[in-house]
């Protein structure tokens, strides 16, 4: 794994935005990570993606929050996958030990300064930091946050519902609401949204599904700028330019393509900045469509 980082990514507006990085690496070849990959397409991008985005034969892939510090509130944009977490499907994710914590200490801000976590989605590598152990028990890292979760993806990835074992994430996500969002929920921490919810002034969430069914992404505006935090609505930036290739954990593939192109949409025509979960390179990018209703990206100066 890279060393860890802790950046003052960029501002939008008055409010500061820091990258809190938990790993980066090499993660898979891409023929594994997209059900639609075609070699052909693939290489035709590939000197946009060489190093930052792929080397090795493999794709390069970060795990990171976004923290947004408006003045008033401190707000932590997913968790990550978290520390001494039994991951048995999913090695990559398991028992980790990660300087997060510190990272986060490093930008300025303890797990108390936190007061709004967002879980755009109930996946194993956007809980994770939801929860530390403590004497054997899972407890909330952030004792003075509202823990902010879609409430479709409250329904979806519990392991009580029926339908749970029909999942494509159920095997990968083993354990993760037990660990990481059922803690949250016995401590009183949790709170359910829907589509629009206001965080606060300036800031909602909105629904993004088919990567997962209740995934939303956040959308922050002040004073004339903006940005979206797109969570896996993009995992790479191959994704932008081949829109109709989707992640193997994505549960609706249609869905997830019609997400992709909306939001790609919405990006290029308001001039929004483009931060998802997991890109390397500058990890955020501006979206440009073209004529032909295509799309293309360029990373921030």
């Amino acid at each position: 794994m890279s060393d860890s980082r802790t950046d003052l990514a960029f501002s939008v507006g008055d409010f500061k935005v820091w990258r809190i990085e938990e790993w980066g690496e090499p993660f898979s070849p891409p023929e594994d990570l997209f059900v639609e990959y075609q070699s052909a397409a693939f290489q035709r991008h590939i000197a946009s993606l060489e190093p930052e985005y792929y080397r090795d034969g493999l794709v390069v892939a970060f795990s990171q929050s976004w923290l947004v510090d408006t003045g008033e509130h401190r707000i932590l944009i997913d968790t990550g996958a978290g520390n001494q977490k039994p991951r048995p499907n999913m090695p990559v994710f398991s028992h980790l030990n990660t300087p997060f914590l510190a990272n986060l200490k490093q930008a300025g801000y303890s797990e108390s300064d936190i007061d709004i976590v967002i879980n755009t989605h109930l996946h194993i590598d956007h809980v994770g930091w939801n929860t530390v152990l403590d004497n054997h028990q899972w407890r909330p890292t952030f004792a003075n946050a509202s823990y902010l979760m879609p409430a479709i993806d409250r329904d979806v990835w519990n392991p009580a519902n029926p339908n749970y074992g029909q999942l494509t994430g159920a095997a990968v996500n083993e354990n993760v609401f037990e660990d990481s969002v059922q803690p949250v929920i016995d401590a009183g921490q949790a709170v359910f949204v829907e589509e629009g919810y206001q965080v606060c002034e300036g800031i909602s969430l909105h629904n993004t599904p088919g990567h997962t069914p209740g995934q939303m992404l956040v959308d922050v505006q002040n004073k004339g700028e903006r940005a979206l935090f797109v969570a896996d609505v993009l995992h790479h930036p191959i994704q932008i330019v081949e829109t109709s290739w989707n992640s193997v954990f994505c549960e609706n593939r249609e869905d997830a393509v019609a997400t992709r192109r909306r939001v790609l949409k919405l990006a290029a025509s308001s001039g929004a900045r483009v931060a998802p979960a997991h890109f390397g390179g500058k990890h955020s990018v501006f979206i440009e469509q073209k004529e032909d209703g295509s799309f293309d990206w360029k990373e921030p100066a």
